[in-house]
């Protein structure tokens, strides 16, 4: 038996105060060859998750601390829907189907979530990041994500 430590929320919120991209990770399981992949995310309202989605998986998150805005998009890129997990909102936690365009906004600083997929691993199909959004690290993120604060369903981006 393992416990996992609330500490451990207080010293990945310091890992992504420092860190350029405004996050930080820890892996509960074993590697990634493992079948169900289960890990713990802490991320600033600065951090970008660029617009992915998952072709054959689905993905569950629950919050653990703060609250995310959690955007989903069709195929051209256009909000289909949003909706808030965490700390004030009705939703804890979210189920992502798979094939599903989709982003988190961190709405507090040190926010967390748990995240649990199916596994293995395979960094060169786990994710499919959207042509329509631009990469993490390049200067048109800050108007992107100045523009996806506000977006609602219905809302492209220019």
């Amino acid at each position: 038996m393992r416990v996992l430590e609330r500490s451990i929320l207080d010293e990945l919120a310091a890992q992504a105060a420092a860190s350029p991209r405004g996050r930080a990770h820890y892996n509960i399981h074993a590697g990634a060859s493992d079948l169900v992949q289960r890990f713990i995310v802490v991320a600033n309202r600065e951090s970008y998750f660029r617009p992915h989605r998952h072709r054959t998986r689905a993905e569950l998150a629950w919050v653990l601390r703060g609250s995310f805005d959690v955007v989903t998009f069709n195929d051209r890129g256009q909000v289909e829907s949003r909706g808030v997990a965490g700390e004030g909102a009705a939703g804890m936690a979210y189920e992502m189907p798979p094939a599903t365009w989709h982003t988190l906004l961190a709405r507090l600083d040190g926010s967390a979530f748990l995240e649990v997929k199916q596994g293995p691993y395979d960094p060169a199909t786990a994710s499919e990041f959207a042509s329509w959004a631009p990469a993490e690290g390049t200067p048109p993120v800050r108007d992107f994500l100045k523009w996806l604060q506000a977006a609602q369903p219905g809302s492209q981006h220019p």
